[in-house]
């Protein structure tokens, strides 16, 4: 009989982003070896069945940072008091204040997908709520028996810190795309991101595009209402360009198609832990323009992405008008990065370390010290 697994943060499957991504191609690339259920809210999850496996659905409260206290805390109460489970897979560093309830009964894998170091703070949130998650964050690494970041960047922050492996790092992996037709580049750049605020950089691209000069149409995918004020200035600095907010795509197949098509794809970031979305748009075998910050730069090198200095929209504009007029440069360093993901980020062998992960820590007793 398999062993049972609840899975706590993704808050429902199908994915929209990042985080949840990654959960459900490690539930995909794992059922056959354990039983998942995914504890999701009615704001993310519509059905109780995807792809075979189950989900449960807690209500939905119309606060959005109301709802995510309210659903961790379901969470919690139903795994304790409702259903049992072998194992508890927890995602997210502000899910820790849930941790010491579920050590009551469970061993618990954490994967942070993302992480508040060095003074970091989610510019999405208030002070007070990024205190919180820090606070949550601690509790996570004190009493998870196995946590693991998708940055490397991170792991090594936390670990020397610690002066011990408190951490350990397992990347984010992409699934190859399986096109229906060949690419067809059709005259756009695009920019996309699940949720877009002052982290993803739109603003430095808006700028560098207007420096640039370039007449192509530029299609801005994803959600510009997080923060009502970025929104604000977005549509003021975008005024005079060719820009088409699309808004957020949730069909993948939509998406990758829409990105595909274009003739280069910009990633801007200022912030990340480990891009999916960068991996999944490299996958596509599209030339990329990406912020020279550390997250990117541990993956990828000069040969397989155009690098420009995080924040300098002058900088990103020269970029901009390099691969414009250089195509033979776009095409290479798009496979070269291809190449890359193909041979080391496949999900294929990063669910693997978290099979033997789930395997060992089954194997042995409830009371098994932490961060083994």
């Amino acid at each position: 009989m398999k062993k049972r697994i609840a899975v706590i943060g993704l808050k429902g499957i199908p994915a929209t982003g990042g985080a949840a991504t990654v959960g459900e191609s490690l539930i995909d690339y794992l059922r056959d070896y354990f039983e998942f259920e995914v504890l999701s809210t009615a704001s993310h999850a519509k059905d109780p069945i995807v792809k075979g496996f189950s989900q449960i659905i807690f209500p939905a409260h119309k606060n959005p940072k109301i709802n995510t206290l309210l659903y961790y805390l379901r969470c919690a109460l139903f795994v304790l008091f409702k259903r049992k489970y072998d194992l508890i897979h927890l995602h997210h560093a502000e899910s820790g204040f849930i941790t010491p309830l579920l050590r009551l009964r469970y061993k618990v894998v954490t994967t942070y997908h993302g992480m508040f170091l060095d003074e970091y703070s989610d510019p999405k949130f208030s002070k007070l709520t990024n205190r919180f998650f820090r606070f949550s964050q601690s509790i996570n690494l004190s009493l998870s028996n196995i946590n693991i970041s998708v940055s490397n960047i991170d792991t090594k922050k936390v670990n020397s810190k610690a002066g011990k492996e408190l951490i350990r790092y397992i990347p984010n992996g992409i699934r190859i795309p399986k096109l229906k037709s060949p690419r067809e580049s059709k005259g756009y750049v695009t920019f996309a991101a699940n949720r877009i605020y002052h982290i993803k950089g739109l603003h430095t691209l808006i700028e560098a595009f207007r420096k640039s000069g370039i007449q192509k149409t530029l299609k801005v995918i994803g959600d510009l209402t997080q923060i009502p004020k970025y929104k604000t200035e977005i549509e003021s600095i975008s005024r005079g360009l060719n820009i088409e907010f699309i808004g957020k795509i949730h069909d993948k197949e939509i998406l990758f198609d829409t990105i595909r098509d274009s003739d280069y794809f910009i990633f801007p970031s200022e912030k990340e832990a480990m891009p999916m979305m960068l991996l999944e748009v490299v996958a596509l075998r599209i030339p990329v323009i990406a912020s020279d910050i550390a997250e990117v730069r541990v993956i990828f090198d000069e040969n397989e992405l155009i690098f420009f200095q995080s924040q300098n929209p002058m900088d990103l504009a020269n970029k901009l008008l390099l691969l414009e007029n250089d195509a033979d440069l776009g095409a290479t360093i798009a496979q070269n990065a291809y190449n890359k993901v193909v041979s080391e980020y496949r999900w294929e062998h990063i669910a693997a370390q978290y099979r033997e992960i789930y395997s060992d820590l089954l194997k042995m007793p409830l009371s098994t010290p932490k961060n083994v």
